[in-house]
């Protein structure tokens, strides 16, 4: 009796997902090789201690460029400031050393502004070993996008938030003759520059929706599912960081940060992790 053979089966099909998440990985193995395998927590700490001397660094050399313009960059803030009072009203200053301590402030601030791509690329450097090489491509985007959103939130902060909080309280009448509102330089400065790292910071959303919807950690379905607790977030946040209580600053800078988060959810939709029909 002639045996019949068992036909054979037919060896899976190998999806490029497949393979190139094999390539990642062994680009990953390869690279813990040639390190010597993984960070240990002292060594952790040691190049936390090396991205946060190179940032501050960075900061000094931002600041040391800003005293050269710093005048110009008193005249840029002071400016509007002046031009929003009453006639016959100017800042003040109090204290001797205050006015000189003011032009240290401004200069360290603009040069933390210019040093931010710098900051930014040392943070990033920072988490990098912890990502698969598909994810580190994104170091380029993620480093642009976020020096782009916080100049933008500084600008959008200096050109329309301060403006319309800073005339709020200049237009607002006490109606009595024993009282005369003369702003000092130095409170007037704290409040334009929280509103500057205050919408600076908060103009980072969308770079943190894109990076964990690239990572698949968020998706445009939960986004939208939650927008009505992300708005309550936005407005408690708002009020945190508004400098004054009576609410100007609050819709001034919450506002466009639920545009943003609209802005977020198509770029999840877009750039996010596409879910394939076996993980669905």
């Amino acid at each position: 009796m002639a045996l019949v053979p068992f036909p054979k089966k037919a060896p899976p099909a190998v999806r490029d997902d497949d393979l190139d998440s094999d390539r990642d990985r062994l680009d990953e193995l390869e690279g813990e090789d040639a390190s010597g395998g993984k960070m240990s927590f002292l060594e952790h700490l040691d190049e936390l201690r090396r991205r946060i001397i190179y940032a501050l660094g960075s900061v000094f050399a931002g600041f040391a460029i800003s005293i050269f313009f710093v005048y110009d960059i008193f005249d840029f803030i002071y400016r509007p400031m002046q031009a929003m009072l009453p006639a016959g009203q100017q800042l003040i200053y109090t204290n001797p050393g205050e006015a000189f301590i003011l032009l240290i402030k401004i200069a360290l601030i603009a040069g933390l502004i210019i040093a931010t791509p710098l900051v930014f690329t040392q943070v990033w450097l920072f988490i990098a070993p912890g990502l698969y090489v598909h994810e580190k491509k994104l170091a380029i985007p993620y480093v642009a996008m976020s020096s782009i959103l916080f100049a933008g939130g500084a600008a959008f902060s200096h050109y329309v938030v301060f403006p319309i909080t800073w005339r709020f309280f200049v237009s607002f009448d006490f109606a009595s003759d024993i009282l005369t509102f003369m702003p000092r330089v130095e409170p007037a400065f704290s409040m334009y520059l929280r509103l500057i790292l205050a919408c600076g910071i908060t103009f980072q959303l969308p770079v943190l929706v894109l990076f964990l919807a690239r990572l698949g950690l968020i998706t445009p379905r939960f986004m939208i599912r939650n927008f009505k607790y992300a708005v309550l977030l936005i407005i408690i946040a708002a009020a945190v960081l508004s400098p004054d209580g009576s609410g100007v600053g609050l819709v001034a800078m919450g506002a466009p940060v639920v545009l943003l988060y609209i802005f977020s959810i198509g770029l999840a939709w877009v750039f996010g992790k596409k879910r394939t029909a076996e993980s669905a």
